[in-house]
């Protein structure tokens, strides 16, 4: 199958018909050619302990058409103890380059059993690999770090946006060879307890202002996505809101956003990558859930009956992810009210080729 246009919350295949699996993905433009690559699900089926099965990467010339260029980082299903275990929670693998040290530097994310949260991190000398681990389990500044992203500034300085688990948002220094932490950091947007937690950041810049994307925590549900911008890279930032207009579910559209990235050869188009991880339940109601998180982390709620509001829902959702559709949609800025706004309006189906 050929695509010609970009139909947010369908089934999308590769150039061999098969589902795409680059789930938490991101996007990047090398030589002429963009490659899509996130958490490979194939094997997933919310049952079965396999949270994963490596990352995967695809090519395209076009951003309709991709190819399957295989697993560039394959899990280490011999070795339990491993972060890159199938069974270990693997999220959001993030690539950057480093024109020092003419490397790749992938940071994952990892949960473990004991749901404590760190970072895997590999190099390669392509986008495509083979990647070597360097750290394994590592805990940037000593801290539980969750959903995360990695930027570059035009003079090769790198920024890492994370989540310190249930708490704020970190943006820290990256050491000069992207593969360790300074020292130094920032903290932003602090909240008491989930949903409220910002988790997901998506950075990108836009005419010389920083911009990040983020989501509530109440796991593979969706929630409200909150926009922020500032000035530097370590901020203040300054909240948006939230950027989906008209969303009555509270849902981000049923999506969670991962990355953001500006289209080559486009004086404007940014496009936020999504990912619907829950196609099946769609109906469950972000009121409810939300909720539910509460009670389970707010400890002056006074109802803390988690399994009450799970019942509420209809039981606990089957998180097949192999199933996961992905939501691309084009940003939109724009001033309302003398306020400046970063919005994402929902379109059934959209081209490149309309942008200028």
């Amino acid at each position: 199958m050929t695509y010609q246009s970009i139909r947010p919350g369908r089934v999308w295949l590769d150039t061999e018909g098969k589902r795409i699996q680059a789930h938490g993905g991101s996007v990047m433009y090398i030589d002429g050619t963009y490659y899509w690559y996130g958490e490979n699900k194939e094997k997933t089926d919310g049952k079965n302990g396999i949270w994963h099965w490596g990352v995967r990467c695809y090519s395209s010339e076009d951003l309709y058409n991709w190819k399957d260029e295989g697993l560039i980082i394959p899990p280490e299903p011999d070795d339990p103890l491993s972060g890159l275990h199938p069974s270990s929670c693997m999220d959001r693998p993030h690539i950057i380059y480093n024109k020092k040290t003419k490397k790749y530097v992938c940071w994952i994310k990892i949960m473990s059993r004991d749901l404590t949260q760190s970072a895997v991190v590999l190099t390669a000398d392509h986008i495509l690999g083979p990647y070597t681990k360097v750290r394994d389990l590592f805990h940037p500044l000593g801290m539980n770090a969750g959903d995360f992203d990695l930027a570059v500034a035009e003079d090769g300085k790198a920024y890492y946006y994370f989540e310190r688990v249930h708490s704020e948002m970190i943006c820290a220094d990256l050491t000069e060879d992207y593969t360790d932490v300074t020292g130094y950091y920032s903290t932003h947007f602090p909240r008491k307890y989930p949903p409220f937690v910002r988790e997901a950041p998506a950075h990108f810049m836009r005419k010389g202002r920083h911009y990040l994307l983020t989501s509530g925590t109440t796991g593979y549900y969706p929630n409200p996505s909150e926009a922020a911008v500032a000035d530097t890279w370590h901020g203040p930032y300054t909240v948006l809101g939230d950027p989906h207009p008209g969303d009555e579910s509270r849902t981000s559209y049923h999506t969670q956003i991962s990355s953001v990235f500006k289209v080559e050869e486009k004086k404007d188009l940014y496009i936020a990558c999504g990912d619907r991880w829950l196609p099946e339940e769609m109906e469950r109601k972000y009121e409810v859930y939300s909720r539910m998180f509460r009670a389970q982390f707010d400890p002056d709620q006074p109802d803390s009956d988690y399994a009450r509001y799970e019942q509420e829902m209809g039981g606990p959702a089957v998180e097949n992810t192999a199933i996961a559709d992905y939501v691309w949609l084009p940003l939109r800025f724009c001033e309302e009210e003398g306020t400046e706004k970063v919005l994402i309006d929902w379109k059934d189906e959209w081209r490149i080729e309309d942008y200028e």
